[in-house]
C-alpha cells in the first residue's frame, strides 16, 4: 500500500495510519512572516543546484548526472513522504508482507500508531533527507523541511543563507551517493530485507526473546550491543553490522563534505559546525530520553565515526582513493574498519 492508500494484506505496519497519526501529533513550526517563508523556500530550492555542483567538484561523483532542485516541504509533508518511502522500502524488502491472520490488520494498525508517534517526533527535527525510495515513481526524492531549517538557524543565530547552503551540501551528498553509485540502492534494500525477514517468521518473536539472556551477558562483557541488537540472531547481527557500517559511512561522508567544501561557499562554516554540534547534544531530560530510545543519539555518534573514517582515508590516499568504497559491496568498510580506517586501507589499497 502507499501511505495514502489502503492497508496491504499482510503488511506489518499500516502506513496510512502512521502518516495520519504523525501529521496529527507533529508540533507546529516557527511563526514566520510570509515574505521570509517564501524567501527561505525559494532559496532552498535554488541552493540545492549550486550545492550539488560543489559536491561533485569535491568528490568527483555524478559529474554527468542532471542537476536537480529539491522538494521543499513542511512538517506534515515530510511525515507523509517518509511514510510512503518506508512503505516502499519495507514492501520491497519483505515481498508480500508479514504473516497474515485475523489479527494482522489490528496489529498493523497498532504498529502504525506507534510509528506515527516516532514520525511526529522526528518531523519537528529533521532538516532534510534523501529518500532513495521516495518520490512519485519511487525512484528517489530529496526533501528539505523548511520550518525546521528556519527554526534551527534562528536558534543557533547563524546567517540564514550560509546555514541553508550547509544543509543543502549534506543532503545533496546523500543524493549523489545513491544516484552516482548504481548498485547502492538495491544493495541497501536487499540488506534491509535480510534483516527484517528474521522477524517475520512464525516463531520470530519467541526465538528473538530466547536470545535475550545470551545477548545481555555479551553486553556485560564488552558493552558493544545496543537495544536494536538484543534480540538478533548471529546471522541477523552480521546483516545489522553491514547496514550500520553503510549508514555510518554515508552520514560521515556527507558530514565531511559539507565542511570540506569550505569558507568560500559557506563563510561561517566553522561557527555553524560548532553551534550545530552543541545543538545535537542539547535538549531537556525528556528530549534526551526520547532521542536515546529512538536511536537519534546513536545516529549522532555515526556522524562523528563516519566523518573520522572519511577524513583519515582522504588524508592517506586522496578523494580518488577514498572513492574506492563505491566500487562494489566488497569494498565497503566493515563496522570494525569504520573504527580502524587503516584496516580498510590495508585491505582495499
Amino acid at each position: 500500500m502507499s501511505a495514502q492508500g489502503s492497508t496491504r494484506p499482510g503488511a506489518l505496519i499500516d502506513w496510512s495510519v502512521a502518516a495520519a497519526t504523525g501529521v496529527r501529533l507533529v508540533r507546529g513550526g516557527p511563526v514566520v512572516k510570509r515574505a521570509e517563508a517564501e524567501r527561505a523556500v525559494a532559496e532552498l530550492r535554488s541552493l540545492t543546484v549550486d550545492a550539488e555542483r560543489h559536491v561533485r567538484e569535491l568528490t568527483g561523483l555524478g559529474v554527468d548526472l542532471p542537476l536537480l532542485s529539491a522538494d521543499v516541504v513542511d512538517r506534515p509533508g515530510w511525515i507523509r513522504a517518509a511514510a510512503a518511502g518506508l512503505d516502499k522500502l519495507t514492501s520491497r524488502a519483505l515481498g508480500v508482507g508479514g504473516p497474515g491472520g485475523s489479527f494482522a490488520p489490528v496489529l498493523a494498525g497498532s504498529a502504525g500508531v506507534q510509528t506515527g508517534v516516532v514520525l511526529a517526533f522526528l518531523g519537528s527535527r529533521v532538516l532534510g533527507q534523501y529518500d532513495p525510495f521516495g518520490g512519485p515513481d519511487h525512484e528517489g526524492a530529496l526533501l528539505l523541511v523548511a520550518p525546521n531549517v528556519v527554526a534551527a538557524q534562528r536558534a543557533m543565530r547563524v546567517p540564514g543563507r550560509d546555514f541553508r547552503m550547509w544543509v543543502c551540501l549534506h543532503e545533496c551528498t546523500h543524493r549523489l551517493q545513491f544516484t552516482a553509485v548504481p548498485w547502492l540502492r538495491d544493495y541497501f534494500a536487499d540488506e534491509v530485507g535480510r534483516l527484517l525477514s528474521g522477524f517475520t517468521e512464525s516463531d520470530g518473536l519467541l526465538t528473538a526473546l530466547s536470545r535475550l539472556p545470551e545477548n545481555l551477558r555479551r553486553i556485560k562483557l564488552d558493552g558493544s550491543l545496543g537495544l536494536a541488537e538484543l534480540m538478533q540472531s548471529p546471522r541477523q547481527r552480521e546483516v545489522f553490522d553491514r547496514i550500520l557500517a553503510l549508514s555510518t559511512l554515508l552520514e560521515g561522508h556527507a558530514d565531511y563534505v559539507m565542511d570540506a567544501v569550505g569558507p568560500a561557499v559557506v563563510p561561517s562554516v566553522a561557527t555553524i559546525r560548532r553551534r550545530f554540534t552543541a545543538r545535537r547534544k542539547g535538549g531537556g531530560p525528556l528530549d534526551r530520553l526520547l532521542r536515546s530510545l529512538l536511536g537519534v543519539d546513536a545516529k549522532v555518534r555515526q556522524y562523528a565515526l563516519g566523518s573520522k573514517f572519511t577524513r583519515e582515508v582522504v588524508g592517506a590516499v586522496g578523494m580518488e582513493g577514498f572513492n574506492a568504497v563505491w566500487t562494489s559491496p566488497d569494498t565497503l568498510p566493515s563496522r570494525a574498519e569504520i573504527r580502524e580506517p587503516r584496516a580498510w586501507l590495508r585491505r582495499v589499497h
